[in-house]
């Protein structure tokens, strides 16, 4: 009990070497929970996953500066990652959850035509749309695009249209 003492510290008044294992200790837990919450976490980049990303370094941070126990922290930090996983599980399964946890796509250009309602909506101008258009096909026209849609994780993609 003396050396975890001596190592990780009580309170506020750390030294050096007690942050520097509470830090070590924070960093494995945090790789070890978002291996739990999947690849997902990082990959997507949506505002759901984004969420959990930033409260756990958050939350995580605290047990660093020993302003809270680790042991509650963690706990937290637990909790907070197996919602994730459920709601991203359930979202697989309904639809409903899904628009509330993950959000919606929108298209925002179709046959030809912008879909002014839904860029507006999203608060996307026609030079958004067109740097999507430049930066995934090389083109600066919308003559050879299918579709434009904003998706759930708030990249814009653009279909092209089939070339015979």
């Amino acid at each position: 009990m003396e050396t975890i003492l001596f190592l990780f510290g009580e309170g506020k008044d750390l030294n050096t070497l007690q942050m520097g294992c509470r830090a070590a200790v924070s960093f494995f837990v945090a790789l070890l929970l978002i291996r739990m919450a999947g690849q997902r976490t990082f990959g997507k980049g949506s505002a759901f996953d984004n969420v959990v990303i930033i409260m756990l370094g958050a939350i995580l941070s605290r047990a660093v500066v020993g302003v809270s126990p680790v042991l509650p922290v963690v706990t937290a930090c637990l909790i907070i990652t197996l919602i994730h996983r459920l709601l991203a599980w359930l979202s697989m399964y309904s639809e409903w959850i899904g628009a509330i946890v993950k959000g919606k796509a929108y298209c925002l250009y179709k046959n030809g035509r912008r879909q002014k309602g839904n860029m507006k909506k999203q608060l996307i101008s026609p030079k958004d749309m067109l740097e999507s258009v430049r930066l995934q096909t090389g083109k600066d026209s919308l003559d050879e695009v299918d579709a434009i849609h904003l998706e759930r994780n708030g990249q814009i993609s653009v279909i092209t249209k089939k070339t015979q």
